[in-house]
């Protein structure tokens, strides 16, 4: 049950942002703000989460999260190149020590050859550094989108990780 699984991966995030007294901060667009929901299910989440932004369309992009259009015009929305404005755009904007970044095409309709249904680009930032990655996951728009929501954790807390030692 995607659930439990959600649930959990939340709690282990929350306890290394506790831990190193640290701040989280998301920028998603494929998934409507359910990271974000996600993040916020648990008591005490304020004490970590410091704010979403659900920028779903290019216009947002750029005026909220600062991403260059020329950006969107040679990569597109979905792109590595994307998320990672979004995810730096997110740090910068909210002043929390981490973002996360999800831009994507959850489906039906929407894909290409080059992109698919289903495919999903990742952006994690810290003032250290920043990582991206492209998934292809299966399934309807709630499938992809759950699909999303669960590896934007499971690889927030390894980023985390990586930045704690």
């Amino acid at each position: 049950m995607p659930d439990k699984v959600l649930t959990s991966l939340v709690r282990e995030l929350a306890q290394r942002l506790q831990s190193s007294n640290l701040s989280l901060s998301t920028a998603e667009s494929c998934t409507g703000g359910g990271i974000g929901y996600w993040l916020t299910s648990i008591t005490g989440s304020s004490a970590w989460y410091s704010s979403g932004f659900i920028t779903y369309s290019n216009s947002a992009k750029i005026r909220d999260l600062k991403v260059k259009p020329a950006t969107l015009d040679s990569f597109g929305a979905v792109s590595e190149q994307v998320a990672t404005e979004m995810a730096e755009g997110c740090l910068a904007i909210t002043c929390a020590d981490i973002s996360v970044s999800v831009t994507g095409i959850a489906g039906p309709d929407g894909g290409t050859l080059d992109k698919p249904v289903g495919t999903v680009c990742f952006g994690w930032a810290h003032k250290k550094g920043i990582r991206s990655e492209t998934k292809i996951f299966e399934g309807d728009r709630a499938a992809v989108r759950l699909q999303t929501i669960e590896h934007a954790l499971k690889r927030a807390v390894i980023f985390l990780d990586e930045f704690l030692v």
